[in-house]
């Protein structure tokens, strides 16, 4: 079986993640979405609850696992048996980072890395700039699945 993780915060979960995830799903027998914990990151949704938005936005994708992961993303990876790291690219500047964590991560676990170019559409995307044109009350429809942006409304009107 051929296993792949997309390993991320995903606070919240964005269409260019998603179509990252659905490509990769497309490629792998299992897709394994690892949501990093960080406790020293302030995140806005809980990681219990990014794993619910995930696992909702990526129902249609029967392949496709949502687990929470701390530590070494390799220590995840070997626990499972999977053998690829799938990441998606915006620019160059992610380019000389994520080259740095796929040799890392194959010296460490031989653990490959493929990356993926991002669609176009999604290419300025992140998640923090979601939350920070949100928080100002911007419109991020489109940028985010409906039913995060449903959570990200809620959870900013508190």
């Amino acid at each position: 079986m051929r296993k792949a993780a997309c390993p991320g915060s995903f606070d919240p979960i964005t269409n260019g993640h998603l179509d990252i995830i659905s490509r990769a799903s497309r490629l792998f027998d299992e897709v394994v979405v690892a949501v990093l914990i960080n406790k020293s990151k302030a995140n806005l949704f809980t990681v219990e609850e990014r794993i619910e938005l995930i696992r909702e936005v990526a129902r249609d994708h029967s392949n496709v696992v949502v687990e929470s992961s701390h530590g070494l993303l390799v220590d995840f990876c070997r626990a499972r048996g999977i053998q690829a790291i799938v990441k998606g690219l915006r620019a160059v500047s992610d380019f000389d980072y994520e080259l740095q964590m796929a040799q890392m991560n194959h010296s460490l676990a031989g653990v490959e890395t493929l990356f993926m170019s991002t669609n176009p559409q999604y290419a300025f995307l992140s998640s923090s700039l979601v939350k920070e044109v949100a928080t100002y009350g911007g419109d991020v429809s489109g940028l985010v699945p409906d039913v995060v942006l449903k959570q990200l409304r809620e959870r900013l009107a508190r």
